[in-house]
């Protein structure tokens, strides 16, 4: 359980830092189309476009290096780490969903699906707080974290669901 939680961190972390370059259209080489804001690629594709080493991808990806993963993104989450992470103004309606399958050949055999939303430094006391979710990087909440991991046993797991978990609800109050 203890490496699931190292890896969903790391997981959450990648996703932080998400690259913005200048808008392009089409997907590039490793998966990523920046104009449409999503991934679609293996986890081995994702960590190649970071820059790093093919060996030091495959070392830290370990057994998910194959599975898939597709992350979407909405433009207050490139203007958000694009002019800081503490204002509302560039950050209010920030979100980011990843969706991780493992059920491929060679894959983990793990599916997760996360949701995140921007709260703002005050974390639990932000007004933009939703109930039942955890906070992450300190700026933003995992409002969703649900899947399956057949190397913990049986059955679908929850760590996070907020209420409301939609990325509508923060603009709403």
């Amino acid at each position: 359980m203890k490496k699931l939680f190292a890896f969903a961190s790391t997981l959450l972390t990648l996703a932080a830092f998400i690259a913005t370059p200048a808008l392009a259209s089409g997907f590039n080489q490793y998966g990523y189309n920046y104009g449409a804001r999503i991934f679609n690629g293996t986890a081995l594709n994702w960590c190649l476009a970071s820059g790093a080493a093919k060996s030091a991808c495959e070392n830290s990806l370990g057994v998910y290096a194959n599975d898939q993963l597709v992350m979407k993104w909405n433009a207050q989450w490139d203007n958000c780490n694009n002019n800081g992470y503490d204002n509302p103004t560039y950050c209010l309606g920030a979100w980011d969903d990843n969706e991780w399958n493992g059920k491929v050949s060679n894959g983990s055999g793990q599916n997760w699906h996360y949701k995140i939303i921007w709260v703002g430094s005050l974390a639990e006391n932000s007004p933009y707080w939703q109930p039942g979710g955890y906070s992450v990087w300190g700026n933003y909440e995992v409002v969703m974290d649900q899947g399956t991991d057949p190397n913990v046993g049986p059955g679908h797991m929850w760590f996070a669901h907020a209420v409301p978990n939609g990325y509508g609800a923060v603009l709403a109050q």
